[in-house]
């Protein structure tokens, strides 16, 4: 649609004074693509591990990124950024594996104003058992529908969209 022509014709414009711009049709198809991406693709990759682990993949992906962690430990804020989410849900999580026993949280001995999540032994073990699930999963789902080009511009684009926080890492 043209900017004049969209559906909100004649509303104020932005309050910069900026021409507001439709969509126009590779934009809206590119645009529908990614939040098809970002609102589906989510369940669909945790249905299995919820069957199989009784995992949301939130909780599979902070137990998996602290498997990967040297010493199995991440800041809390360092692993709310890398599970996608905010500092406030991965607290809930955290605490919810705590109390699981896969997890345990620590004041950082560098700085007592951050807050260290550790991977138990026991989370190692439930993550590696729920990593098969999850991979042939994503195998599935994604990468097998995708050649190396659509590979490589996928992990671009996301590179290129990505937010990091100010004071990440």
């Amino acid at each position: 649609m043209s900017s004049t022509g969209g559906p909100m014709s004649g509303m104020a414009e932005h309050e910069d004074d900026e021409e507001l711009r439709w969509l126009d049709e590779q934009e809206k198809a590119a645009w529908t693509g990614l939040i098809s991406l970002v609102l589906l693709l989510p369940a669909k990759l945790e249905a299995p591990l919820r069957q199989e682990h009784g995992l949301t993949l939130f909780e599979y992906l902070v137990l998996s990124h602290l498997s990967e962690a040297p010493r199995r430990t991440l800041r809390m804020g360092e692993l709310a950024f890398l599970a996608s989410g905010s500092l406030s849900r991965l607290s809930n999580v955290v605490k919810r594996c705590e109390q699981r026993g896969w997890v345990v949280r620590t004041p950082d001995p560098a700085n007592g104003r951050y807050t260290l999540a550790e991977l138990t032994d026991d989370g190692f073990e439930t993550v590696r058992l729920a990593a098969p699930s999850h991979l042939r999963s994503v195998r599935r789902i994604v990468l097998d529908s995708l050649n190396t080009a659509d590979q490589k511009a996928l992990a671009r684009i996301a590179q290129k969209l990505r937010i990091v926080p100010d004071d990440f890492g």
